[in-house]
């Protein structure tokens, strides 16, 4: 059975919007758990245009799930994290100017860097995940940086779907069965949705996470936070 972690990022962009505390992130997170979601993503940015430090650290008492964070491993990032202890740390490489993650990680370029920084995570207990785009080369390089897990960037699935779902799904099969051929454990994420999500999930083996935020809180406004996450629980 996949998991799924509802990125809660929306509701403070929300929140920021208007000023104040309303709506409250960790009510949201709460209210997501009660709901259904196996786990909570946030993805905390420098300029603290949606989830704030803060946030971060309110959000921590309330799961009873996992908690994901995703970021940009910078020096200040790093420490957070390893003060927070959540269960999973999602690793990107975004800058910070970056509106929403475009791109999955060089782990051959950078894989010194990704090798010290996932040793860091794993002396403290935190579970890793690196962010990837599904290449053959760059989750062989993946395994060589130490990671306990890939995040398959979604967003190529998700733009061909339309056209062609079988043709768009097939580089994320070979990416998922050389991941488990590796030992990786497989997460995916970036603009999924109820419309394409039942068929990766059906076609991807071992799919053990799935993170999604955008669509499902856009699904909510319409639908309702608990339907909303009882729907994408059924497709997967």
């Amino acid at each position: 059975m996949t998991n799924l972690s509802v990125n809660i990022n929306k509701i403070a962009t929300l929140r920021n919007a208007r000023g104040g505390s309303y709506p409250s992130v960790v009510e949201a997170a709460i209210n997501c758990q009660r709901f259904g979601a196996d786990g909570i993503t946030i993805h905390p940015r420098p300029d603290e245009r949606h989830i704030t430090k803060k946030d971060v650290w309110d959000i921590k008492p309330i799961i009873t799930t996992e908690y994901n964070i995703e970021g940009y491993p910078s020096s200040d990032f790093i420490k957070m994290v390893i003060e927070v202890k959540p269960e999973q740390v999602t690793l990107v490489p975004d800058g910070p100017d970056v509106i929403t993650s475009c791109a999955g990680w060089d782990t051959i370029k950078f894989q010194d860097l990704l090798k010290a920084i996932i040793a860091e995570f794993k002396e403290a207990g935190i579970r890793t995940s690196v962010f990837l785009d599904p290449k053959i080369d760059i989750i062989e390089g993946a395994k060589l940086c130490g990671t306990d897990r890939i995040e398959l960037y979604t967003e190529e699935y998700t733009t061909q779907y339309i056209i062609d779902k079988k043709k768009a799904i097939l580089p994320y099969i070979e990416a998922a069965n050389k991941a488990t051929e590796l030992g990786l454990g497989i997460n995916a994420g970036h603009d999924l949705s109820l419309e394409n999500l039942k068929y990766f999930a059906k076609e991807i083996p071992n799919l053990a996470e799935v993170s999604i935020g955008h669509a499902l809180i856009s699904d909510a406004i319409y639908l309702g936070l608990e339907n909303t996450i009882q729907m994408y629980k059924r497709l997967l």
